[in-house]
């Protein structure tokens, strides 16, 4: 890229506000998308729920991706990215709404609803947003311009869970005592209603602020990006393609996208949880989502400094695999009884605490640093090659996010089932297809293996 404009031809300007302007969207995507880990336990409690059934927050969120990813693709190519993002933001703002029906009437199905519509339009602004980014700039660093915005998204998660949890939450000790004081039915249910209405606020909010930045984003300068003529080299590559299911490399992707956005929400929407059940006070238990995205942050900043001068995108997917088979066997394997205090600083009132913390929720936390260069790396290796195609593979990988949809509810019946510990079981078959994809699929159809 040189100084006055970027490979695709965009003045630097243009590329440094572009930048800008999608990593604002990828905080949005985290401060939404890592809400669920405060919701699962705050739903669970409110609406009376098990384990299982908790975890169709995540379920409802994610699943949402595989039902709107094509369609989002469909109406980017009539309006283009800026438009399409805006429409986004919009949809999103339609879903924190819901929650206000939700709240006021305790109704478990309302909010599910709402979590559908929120990852509706977030699946247009990822169906969007991740191949802008990708193809935007050199494809050789495409994987640290994903750090970048994964520093933005994950920060963003760091955050959500504490605001959320600080007004959802607030003397939840307190909340306990007065459920297990109810005297009748009635009484506990007054005590709920009054519990589940304190999402409205937060949540409306949040709808006024996704309005605005989607009214912004319309007067923004954002530069469309031509995908059909993207990597023109491979346009001999491309000449006998007719089909997206002719590229192999990129339907591994897909599969190995799939299994990670499942352990990725396992790390980030479970961990809380698996501190209440090991009788962690929600004092402590509520920042464990903030540790796991801080692991991821750790990560993406090592993948800015390395990659690609120092480390292949690839060879950083191989490590981080490896590192989540390490990580996932010592949250199984280390005694539940184990467990130590450890500095934190609250980041929202900067208020310096003493964190209580399990070693197995600690190597749960850890799997945020094994995760944090998958993502970055699996979109351009899958999207490499595909020039005219490039939409309608990154809408394929934008549906594996349909992987936290699954992979956590599996989770949720396993816990049920046999323990939360145990059900960590379940990361280990995923780690191992993401590896295959990292030493191997990703090589898979392409000329010369590259």
């Amino acid at each position: 890229m040189g100084n006055s404009t970027s490979s695709n031809g965009i003045s630097r300007k243009d590329y440094i506000f572009s930048i800008t302007i999608i990593g604002l969207f990828f905080f949005i995507f985290g401060f939404v998308t890592w809400l669920n880990g405060i919701l699962i336990p705050f739903l669970r409690t409110a609406c009376e729920l098990n384990d299982f059934e908790a975890y169709f927050v995540t379920f409802s969120f994610y699943v949402s991706y595989l039902v709107m990813a094509l369609p989002s693709s469909a109406l980017l190519k009539k309006t283009g990215f800026k438009s399409g993002m805006s429409i986004g933001l919009w949809i999103m703002a339609a879903g924190a709404l819901i929650f206000i029906p939700a709240a006021l009437t305790r109704t478990f199905g309302l909010f599910l609803t709402g979590l559908f519509v929120e990852g509706t339009g977030l699946a247009l602004l990822q169906t969007a947003s991740n191949p802008y980014i990708t193809i935007i700039g050199p494809q050789e660093s495409a994987a640290k311009r994903i750090s970048i915005m994964g520093i933005a998204n994950k920060f963003a998660g760091m955050i959500a869970p504490i605001i959320l949890a600080s007004i959802i939450l607030k003397d939840s000790h307190l909340l306990e005592i007065k459920l297990a004081q109810a005297a009748d039915a009635a009484g506990k249910a007054v005590i709920l209603d009054e519990m589940a209405r304190r999402v409205i606020m937060p949540y409306l909010v949040m709808a006024v602020i996704l309005v605005l930045l989607g009214l912004l984003l319309k007067l923004a300068n954002l530069p469309e990006i031509d995908t059909d003529a993207e990597e023109e080299s491979s346009a001999e590559t491309n000449t006998l393609k007719t089909s997206i299911w002719q590229f192999p490399h990129l339907v591994l992707g897909v599969i190995a996208l799939f299994f990670y956005v499942g352990v990725e929400v396992i790390a980030g929407d479970t961990i809380i949880r698996y501190g209440q059940s090991l009788r962690i006070p929600m004092e402590s238990a509520k920042y464990y989502t903030s540790l796991t995205l801080l692991g991821m942050i750790i990560g993406y900043l090592a993948g800015i400094v390395l990659i690609p001068k120092y480390l292949k995108q690839v060879t950083a997917l191989k490590i981080c695999t490896i590192l989540g088979l390490i990580f996932s066997m010592g949250a199984i394997l280390t005694p539940a009884g184990r467990q130590f205090t450890m500095p934190f600083v609250d980041l929202v009132t900067f208020k310096p605490l003493q964190l209580v913390i399990p070693v197995t929720v600690l190597f749960v936390a850890l799997l945020g640093l094994a995760n944090s260069l998958v993502w970055p790396a699996i979109w351009p290796l899958a999207l490499n090659g595909l020039g005219k195609f490039t939409k309608t593979g990154s809408a394929l990988l934008v549906m594996a996010i349909a992987g936290g949809a699954a992979i956590p509810l599996l989770y949720g019946k396993l816990a049920v089932t046999f323990s939360t510990q145990s059900a960590y079981w379940l990361c280990v078959p995923c780690y191992l297809i993401i590896m295959y994809y990292a030493f191997l699929g990703h090589k898979a159809g392409l000329k010369n293996g590259n």
